[in-house]
């Protein structure tokens, strides 16, 4: 199997779900918001990148024909890969035609991934140093896995380089667990630091990166932004909140607009691939 039964029971679930949710959205810090700007359709699409992301076979990637590069992906021509094996990382950035963007999918968490930032979820903040900002602070593992690794470099490299041929491509970021922190990060980054414009992300069970102060700083930069969620993953409410912060300042974890939130118990389990 390409990556385990765990992730195709979650993932599945997800593709149901979106197949005929209504959308429900709240900012993230327990407020409603105005208007949802949810699109089924995208979400659809992306969740296939999320999924595919997990392939570990490098060479059916590259060539777009591993077993779940087919569907709603199909014609989605790879132009970078990114494996980091130091940190159990992978990601990759290409061209969606039938999107007119440029797709950037993370992967999610891993047994060893999880197990590093599960050990920092307690307080294990630092200041982030983005133009603008004030007070942010956010998680120190998942900062460190998109910012001190190969993927920022290359990632933000290879956007630029489609970009020089393809100015008419948008930018739409995916990732699935600690794949949508990464995600964030990277969509942050493009926008606040590279001055992209109209960037857009749609996550799959990510947990919280940020304090509340982040959390305002990246709803100002990235509103094209969709957090999915389902009522049986724990990820999402981690590292956890604490609705009496005045206990602990600043450190205490928000998340960011703008949830989908699914309460069905519904588990669809994708087939056994091989």
């Amino acid at each position: 199997m390409e990556y385990n039964r765990e992730w195709q029971v979650k993932l599945g679930a997800i593709v149901l779900f979106l197949s005929f949710l209504a959308c429900a959205a709240s900012d993230g810090l327990g407020q409603k918001t105005v208007a949802c700007e949810y699109n089924r359709t995208r979400a659809l699409v992306l969740v296939e990148y999320a999924s595919a992301v997990y392939i570990i076979d490098d060479a059916s990637l590259l060539s777009w024909t591993c077993s779940r590069c087919k569907g709603l992906t199909k014609g989605f021509k790879i132009h970078t890969l990114i494996v980091d094996v130091q940190h159990c990382l992978q990601a990759f950035v290409g061209v969606a035609e039938n999107m007119k963007a440029i797709i950037i999918a993370f992967r999610g968490t891993q047994d060893t991934s999880m197990q590093n930032w599960a050990e920092d979820l307690y307080f294990r903040e630092l200041d982030l140093d983005y133009p603008g900002v004030i007070d942010a602070m956010v998680h120190r593992g998942f900062y460190a896995a998109y910012h001190n690794t190969t993927l920022r470099e290359r990632v933000v490299g290879a956007v630029q380089d489609i970009l020089q041929a393809r100015s008419d491509l948008g930018v739409m970021i995916t990732g699935h667990s600690m794949g949508g922190a990464m995600a964030t990060f990277c969509a942050l980054d493009l926008s606040a630091n590279y001055g992209f414009k109209n960037v857009e992300v749609i996550t799959f069970g990510q947990p919280r990166v940020g304090n509340q102060a982040f959390s305002v700083y990246y709803n100002e930069h990235v509103p094209l932004t969709i957090r999915v969620t389902h009522a049986h993953d724990v990820v999402p409410h981690l590292p956890p909140y604490y609705p009496f912060s005045q206990l602990v300042g600043e450190k205490t974890y928000h998340h960011f607009a703008t949830e989908v939130f699914q309460r069905s118990s519904l588990v669809p389990i994708f087939p056994e691939i091989e």
